[in-house]
């Protein structure tokens, strides 16, 4: 076996989600990952753990979902919710085929799925009680849409991945604290200009332990603060659909205007629920490997020199009071690439065309984290 599966895997048992003897892991995947899901139960037993195993295949669940009622899908949500409340951790491998898998699915389909499996199971009882950790796994398909070889795909998977996570949390401290000091942030860029408060709401670091690859500090707008508009510069795969071209008009906290490639598309994802047009999280991407989109959200919402603006439900560590059954973490990228950008404080320029100006957050930047 390649040794960096190995080498994965005992990242993800033993740092990501730290199992202790006699805890219970669950480790789903979806459709072909055997080589590192073997190697986690692995890993698992030689940490005293106990495994459980469970299994998807994108193209049975494509053939589910497309005639579901909502009374089977409350019913599934209701057996994996019962199963999940009894673990104690979470890896979940995503190792999809085909991306755009759920393209066809009718929007009202996709919202009775989020509504009634995903939102009790994953958003109200995985996160908020699981040590949990979410990654992909390299593909031909995922090179493909990587524009990359797949040699040269899995080699930056694997650098990636592997970071030095410990480095980076303790890098992040100075940004954690100036976070938690900050009350009026300004985002600033191409056809961008908004301001909102996150005075009040805890600044959380991700380094290494919820998602893999991962890089990013978090937090939650005031829920009725924000105000302006936002134009989002990187493609967004959602539900099966790529959207660009992303503009959000933000009035009070909720977002009024709505329009993309698809804007009858977009507008019903934000129609799921009363909070779909509010915004649950604001985050800076950190990790220095991530350049580029791959249109995959776990990579691209960390891309070094971007912020994810995310329509949806808020994470109860930086708990904004807003609830929905999406979490649609949207990424604009301010490297000088993308057409720049600035991130104010309470006035003081923070990050300006992605990179910090601050000597405190000087750590944060790429060259410092790698």
């Amino acid at each position: 076996m390649d040794q960096r599966i190995n080498q994965l895997a005992k990242l993800l048992i033993r740092y990501s989600t730290a199992l202790q003897p006699g805890e219970k892991v669950l480790i789903e995947t979806v459709d072909d990952a055997l080589p590192l899901a073997k190697a986690l139960v692995e890993e698992a037993y030689k940490a005293n753990a106990i495994p459980f195993l469970s299994h998807k295949h994108s193209q049975m669940s494509h053939a589910l979902l497309k005639g579901a009622s909502a009374e089977q899908l409350a019913l599934i949500g209701q057996w994996e919710a019962e199963r999940m409340r009894s673990m104690d951790a979470y890896i979940a491998i995503r190792a999809t085929a085909n991306m755009c898998e759920m393209a066809d699915i009718l929007p009202t389909q996709m919202q009775l799925y989020q509504k009634h499996w995903i939102k009790p199971v994953h958003l109200d009882i995985r996160v908020q009680n699981t040590k949990w950790c979410v990654l992909r796994y390299p593909s031909p398909s995922m090179a493909q849409q990587a524009n990359m070889s797949t040699e040269a795909f899995d080699n930056f998977f694997f650098a990636v991945c592997t970071l030095d996570y410990a480095k980076m949390a303790q890098a992040m401290d100075p940004l954690i604290d100036l976070l938690n000091r900050t009350d009026k942030v300004a985002l600033i860029g191409p056809n961008t200009d908004l301001v909102f408060s996150i005075k009040g709401i805890p600044a959380i670091k991700c380094s290494g332990l919820r998602n893999i690859p991962d890089g990013e500090v978090y937090t939650a707008p005031v829920k009725n603060s924000i105000y302006g508009v936002l134009n989002y510069n990187t493609p967004a795969l959602y539900q099966g659909v790529t959207y660009e071209n992303i503009r959000l008009e933000f009035s009070e906290g909720k977002i009024i205007k709505a329009t993309a490639n698809d804007s009858e598309k977009i507008n019903n994802i934000l129609d799921t629920d009363p909070g779909s047009r509010f915004i649950g999280e604001f985050a800076l991407g950190l990790n220095p490997h991530i350049n580029e989109p791959l249109k995959d959200t776990l990579f691209d919402e960390k891309i070094s020199g971007s912020f994810h603006f995310t329509p949806g439900n808020a994470y109860n560590k930086a708990f904004n009071g807003n609830q929905s059954a999406i979490h649609w973490d949207l990424v604009c990228i301010q490297t000088p690439k993308y057409g720049g950008g600035e991130i104010w404080f309470d006035d003081v320029l923070v990050r300006k065309d992605g990179r910090f100006t601050l000597p405190e957050l000087q750590g944060l930047n790429p060259e410092n984290l790698v």
